[in-house]
């Protein structure tokens, strides 16, 4: 592996609380919890537990709330994430609450989330500074998830800017108007969903037009499909990946699972179809997982395997 850093940003961390179910949610019933337990959230930060698990050095940025840092710390410690947050004082870090249906009658997870605190000005000022004075030219930064209230577009297009003058390399796991800032900006990896792809499309485009059109001024752009599998577009050429066929238990943070992973082999210099590979065993392993981040590195080892990978 090189020596380039990364870099995860989450500018809205949260807590996930996971209530597990015995039998399928029901409305007017009094469905049964038979489980809590808690993980990390927030998009950026499943990232770097990702890169973490699969061996490459990170450091997590982004803001957290004092009123339950201890908790906050105590998860990211339990996942090995290396972080240095800037600590927003008389706030508390949200949870999203994401309910998992046994696996015989689940459709996919249920996710319950809260808004998060509102930071100020003087926040976002300590939080820049932070980066300008981390953040090197040969370095990768992916920016993943919501944005607080009161952060701005226009504070998204400061922080872009910030990244796109030091010259490193910039990675964004955004939705809605900030991620058609990203791609206004010409950073250099973007994963819209499907949905999210709609939203960047022209009327008369498809969504593959869409993404060879993206993959004109953004050197890496992924699609992620669901279960059907993804389409990733790099150096004007567009690969369409069908993903290993799991039990899905909860397919929370299999996207973000991708993400890391991706940049993981990218910042190992492995090449794109092994890239691909790689991204797409670890986001199958996780889905197996009830939680939001953990997958099995052994496992997502045996399912890049059977990945398929066709050139379009």
């Amino acid at each position: 592996m090189n020596e380039v850093s990364l870099y995860t940003i989450t500018l809205n961390p949260a807590i996930d609380r996971l209530l597990c179910l015995n039998e399928k949610l029901e409305r007017r019933k009094s469905n049964r919890i038979t489980e809590v337990s808690y993980d990390i959230g927030g998009k950026g930060t499943h990232a770097s537990y990702v890169m973490s698990r699969l061996g490459v050095k990170n450091l997590a940025l982004g803001f957290a709330g004092s009123q339950n840092i201890d908790k906050f710390k105590q998860i990211l410690s339990e996942k090995s994430i290396e972080h240095d947050f800037t600590i927003i004082d008389g706030k508390t870090t949200r949870e999203c609450y994401i309910i998992v249906e046994p696996e015989q009658v689940s459709a996919g997870s249920i996710m319950l989330t809260e808004k998060g605190f509102h930071v100020e000005e003087a926040d976002i000022k300590r939080l820049f500074n932070r980066i300008k004075a981390r953040v090197k030219a040969e370095d990768m930064v992916l920016i993943a998830g919501s944005l607080p209230a009161n952060f701005t577009i226009d504070n998204l297009r400061q922080l872009l800017s910030i990244l796109k003058e030091i010259g490193c390399f910039i990675a964004c796991d955004l939705s809605g108007e900030a991620i058609e800032l990203a791609v206004k900006m010409k950073v250099d990896f973007i994963k819209p969903n499907e949905f999210e792809l709609k939203q960047l499309k022209a009327s008369h485009e498809s969504l593959l037009d869409t993404v060879k059109r993206l993959n004109q001024d953004i050197d890496y752009v992924v699609t992620s499909l669901g279960g059907k599998g993804s389409y990733c577009g790099y150096d004007r050429k567009i690969y369409r990946v069908i993903p290993p066929k799991v039990k899905e238990v909860n397919d929370t943070g299999a996207g973000d699972c991708f993400v890391g992973a991706f940049l993981a082999g990218l910042a190992n210099q492995l090449s794109i179809e092994q890239i691909i590979k790689l991204a797409s065993g670890c986001a199958a392993s996780k889905v197996m997982n009830k939680d939001s981040s953990t997958f099995d590195v052994k496992m997502a080892m045996k399912l890049k395997q059977q990945v398929k990978i066709t050139q379009l």
